[in-house]
């Protein structure tokens, strides 16, 4: 098994999906950490808030007594996430809330923001009196619940923006790569030598050059094709007159030779035949992919006229064939030349319609060839694989059916070699006329 491509659409996702998380990632540390420092900078200003609000409900009477203000017990319970401690002149704890530790948060008194070695953040704030200071404190791990909270939510929403913009960039990916497999179907269908098939026209503007390049390929093909049909053509033309010569000079020869010499005059008669029957073929062959001229063949008084001693011929027919007279008699000519060369004795020629297709099928009892060489000969019809693979008979009456729309096919019989041509029963374009 060959070693698979890589695909440019697995390639560019994967890529996309790497890159929108590596973008979700770093969005996301840059996330937490302005979002970090800006909730230590929010709490640090509710704390400083919540030591002056109390500050100010806390009243400082004679003799160092302290009592809290009308209000300040209230004030104070409604700070869950804080706790607050006041502290004497000796550093001691006159009053604290619920939340707050026996000892001082801060083993002396500290003013500003400062970090207890306990966890706490702690704000501390000189009261009106100069001798008290009041001490406001939250945890630390509160502060960074707070944070992952919000950081939280907002990596959360973006690692999905970046999923979701993975997501659509691999639908869009697939979207644009669509040309290409239009491209493709487009190239599988190109013929650029007659009857030609145009390649669609491109749909994006990247495709344009690649459209270019493979119409000038196209028309490269078509011309280099053409001359060596032109050359084989004229070719087979100069080589036609004098085979003719040859065979009416042989024909002379045998009838005014001695007895003893006509047998071999016979076997020359016939190489030059089949010689000719070549060069017919090679004229038929390079005219194939010019316009068809399609008639109403009966098949019978075609085989008739066609050389086939000493082969007895059988022919079934369901009415009769549409198709270029020249082409098919061409190919049936060579069909028969295979069966003569394989010994056989008797050729069945029949032809029905089938599906709105026509099935020309020569079967002989000659014989044959081993299963292995038939499914070798169908692989090579199949890919149009002829060079070194079959000789000329049957790849010329492949030619010649896919000239008319359908193909060669070397269907399993029970004795000989059968050839079975399929005809598209009508064509655009063309007109039947019945041959007398």
């Amino acid at each position: 098994m060959g070693q698979s491509l890589p695909s440019i659409r697995s390639r560019l996702t994967r890529l996309l999906v790497v890159v929108a998380c590596a973008w979700g990632v770093a969005v996301s540390l840059a996330v937490w950490l302005a979002v970090s420092e800006e909730v230590d900078e929010l709490l640090d200003e509710t704390l400083q808030a919540s030591a002056e609000v109390l500050g100010r409900l806390l009243v400082v009477g004679e003799g160092a007594a302290v009592v809290p203000a009308v209000g300040a017990t209230e004030a104070a319970a409604g700070q869950e996430h804080f706790a607050w401690q006041l502290l004497g002149p000796q550093g001691g704890v006159l009053l604290r809330s619920a939340r707050a530790p026996a000892q001082a948060f801060l083993p002396l008194p500290v003013l500003g923001f400062a970090d207890a070695p306990s966890g706490w953040r702690v704000y501390g704030l000189r009261l009106a009196d100069g001798a008290h200071t009041l001490y406001v404190a939250q945890t630390r791990g509160e502060r960074r619940e707070a944070a992952l909270e919000i950081a939280g939510s907002a990596i959360g929403s973006a690692l999905l923006i970046a999923l979701g913009s993975a997501w659509w960039l691999r639908r869009r990916v697939r979207r644009e790569l669509q040309p290409l497999a239009a491209l493709s179907q487009s190239l599988a269908r190109y013929e650029p030598l007659p009857p030609a098939v145009p390649l669609d026209p491109p749909t994006r503007r990247e495709l344009l050059p690649v459209h270019d390049a493979i119409q000038a390929l196209g028309a490269r093909l078509a011309q280099r094709v053409a001359n060596e049909r032109a050359f084989s053509g004229h070719a087979a033309h100069a080589l036609r007159t004098p085979l003719a010569g040859i065979d009416m000079q042989l024909a002379v020869a045998e009838r005014e030779a001695p007895p003893a010499l006509q047998p071999r005059l016979s076997r020359v008669r016939e190489a030059a035949a089949r010689l000719s029957r070549v060069v017919a073929a090679l004229l038929a062959l390079f005219r194939s992919g010019a316009e068809l001229q399609i008639e109403r063949i009966d098949l019978a008084a075609l085989l008739a006229r066609l050389p086939h001693e000493p082969l007895r011929l059988a022919v079934t027919t369901e009415g009769p064939v549409l198709a270029d007279v020249d082409l098919l008699s061409a190919a049936l000519i060579n069909l028969i030349d295979n069966a003569l060369r394989h010994g056989a004795s008797t050729l069945q020629v029949s032809a029905w319609l089938e599906g709105g297709v026509q099935r020309l099928r020569v079967q002989d009892d000659g014989r044959g060839i081993e299963e292995a060489r038939r499914k070798e000969l169908e692989q090579a019809l199949a890919s149009q694989a002829y060079e070194g693979r079959m000789g000329l008979g049957l790849m010329l009456a492949d030619l010649i059916a896919r000239a008319h729309g359908g193909a060669l096919a070397l269907p399993v019989v029970a004795q000989g070699f059968a050839a079975e041509m399929s005809l598209a029963a009508e064509l655009p374009g063309t007109q039947a006329s019945t041959q007398a």
